[in-house]
């Protein structure tokens, strides 16, 4: 799945109605897109710096209809030319020392927080945040930047056309 802070709203509704559904519950999809969009606000905050890794396989994941992936394509295109994001995408060939496992969000060297489709977990003792410290780089190391991630967005793009 694309990371959250850089989903259009499209995709991101697909997502938390796929979760509502799988939760049996009547969550308001609606509010959570809201409020997933407006913490994007944050690639605004001057200053601010995200470094992000996205695995090749979400940019062709069908967890919405193919227009909405295809602007989902466009806004990560996008994200690639944002001075406060630094987008690497961790190929389908890339060799992976450690295999990535869930999301996670390293906010500073005090705070981790793992995401999985049921709940986060925080993470804030040293051992812990180091151990995820070196996770990141290692998928770091595995990840492809500018021109080669462009190279793989237009490709999952053209995979959309009808054929």
């Amino acid at each position: 799945m694309v990371v959250g802070v850089l989903q259009t709203p499209d995709y991101a509704r697909n997502i938390f109605t796929r979760y509502a559904t799988l939760h049996r519950s009547p969550r308001d999809t609606e509010e959570a897109v809201r409020a997933r969009i407006q913490r994007q606000e944050l690639l605004r905050v001057p200053g601010k710096q995200f470094h992000i890794l996205q695995g090749e396989a979400a940019l062709y994941a069908r967890v919405c209809p193919p227009e909405a992936l295809a602007a989902q394509l466009d806004r990560l295109v996008l994200a690639l030319s944002l001075d406060a994001v630094s987008l690497g995408i961790v190929p389908f060939n890339a060799e992976l020392a450690v295999p990535p496992a869930n999301a996670f969000w390293i906010h500073d060297d005090r705070l981790v927080i793992v995401e999985d489709w049921h709940a986060e977990l925080w993470l804030d003792d040293a051992e812990n945040v180091s151990l995820y410290l070196r996770v990141w780089e290692s998928l770091r190391a595995s990840a492809v930047y500018g021109p080669e991630a462009h190279r793989l967005l237009a490709r999952a793009k053209r995979s959309l056309a009808p054929r």
